[in-house]
């Protein structure tokens, strides 16, 4: 017989699938520093089972969806799961809610802060662009804190304004030659970054996307108050499950309406990323805490216990240096397999060493939080 839920108000227990999934979530993201993913892409192997994996961990050119565009929707939804979790656990400890409010006005401005430096600095100047995760989870963690205390319907009825009001912005934008809603670069959210000089045109990803992916923040909310419910665990496993499977039946039914597009994050796009997150963070209630699966899930909860740790530290450079020093051992060890092959198998190395990393760290105790 499976285990019975944790109680989460009651318990200071990590939830540990959240752990999980964020542990996931954050492997996948660090994978992308390694070069791995373009390495797998190589037009040498084209054709070949490597070469079609690698290219599901590219994000898709316009319109249409591959699994390397759940990552983002993936890591503001998680935020929103632990927002209720870490409140309660603060309320516990004797926080009040303005205590509790500056800590996460901080956190956000944190957020934006990293957000923005990591991009800053193009040749000979100093850029705003706000068009990554980090700086885009400070807009949506901060609303989503703000009006977690009201009510459930409250709640989803904002999200979906938030749609609604994106899909009217874009569809309606009255200045010529960025009218074209669901045109690269000819969209409310280009112009929109031009006008503050943060243009992203080449990639066509946008700031305003902050926007309309606050839904996922806000649902993440919602999940995490349902997992801290008194339902049981086969209930709050069945709504996660149907809330899911409609978000994925609306999403891709929206899509010759509105196309589903990441990189301007529009109505379908979010709905139907919303869905899929709904059904991983199901699974991984599933496997690991109803079935107590824990050893099985501890692998990528270590790397989810750090996720701002190691976002930053495989961005900064911390990747690079690794793969610098691996990368002549494996043109020697590997070098007769072909001329892509030992950067594969870098990628690998580099990976595991991050991960590794994760768990030297969590098996000392240090956990780094903003």
């Amino acid at each position: 017989m499976a285990n019975p839920a944790i109680d989460l108000k009651t318990t200071g227990e990590r939830l540990l699938s959240l752990d999980f999934f964020r542990g996931f979530t954050m492997f996948l993201l660090i994978a992308e520093f390694t070069h791995l993913f373009t390495y797998m892409t190589d037009p040498a192997i084209e054709g070949t089972i490597i070469h079609f994996i690698g290219r599901q961990f590219h994000h898709h050119p316009w319109n249409g969806l591959r699994p390397w565009d759940l990552v983002q929707p993936f890591f503001m939804f998680i935020v929103g799961v632990a927002i209720p979790l870490s409140f309660a656990k603060r309320i516990k400890h004797g926080d009040s809610y303005s205590q509790i409010l500056r800590h996460v006005i901080k956190r956000a401005f944190l957020l934006l802060l990293f957000g923005w430096a990591l991009y800053c600095i193009e040749p000979g100047k100093i850029v705003f662009r706000f068009q990554n995760v980090l700086a885009q989870l400070s807009v949506t963690y901060l609303i989503a804190f703000l009006i977690m205390r009201k009510s459930v319907k409250t709640q989803i009825i904002f999200s979906f304004a938030l749609l609604v009001i994106t899909e009217l912005i874009y569809r309606g934008f009255p200045v010529d030659g960025f009218n074209q809603p669901f045109v690269p670069n000819h969209n409310f959210g280009t112009w929109f970054d031009m006008l503050y000089g943060g243009e992203d045109i080449h990639g066509h990803w946008v700031s305003f996307n902050a926007i309309p992916t606050t839904a996922h923040t806000i649902w993440g909310v919602l999940a995490g108050k349902l997992l801290m419910s008194d339902r049981t665990a086969k209930q709050k496993l069945k709504i996660l499950i149907i809330a899911g499977v409609i978000g994925l039946v609306v999403g891709y039914g929206l899509n010759p309406v509105t196309p589903i597009i990441k990189r301007i994050s529009t109505s379908s796009f979010v709905i139907v990323t919303g869905g899929w997150t709904l059904l991983t963070l199901a699974f991984s209630y599933w496997i690991v805490d109803m079935k107590n699966k824990k050893k099985l899930a501890l692998f990528f909860a270590i790397v989810g216990m750090n996720p701002l740790f190691i976002y930053l530290f495989a961005h900064v450079g911390g990747a690079n240096f690794i793969e610098q020093i691996i990368n002549p051992f494996a043109m020697v060890l590997f070098g007769w397999t072909g001329e892509v092959s030992p950067h594969i198998f870098t990628g690998m190395i580099v990976l595991f060493l991050l991960w590794y990393i994760c768990y030297w760290m969590y098996k000392r105790k240090i956990f780094i939080k903003i």
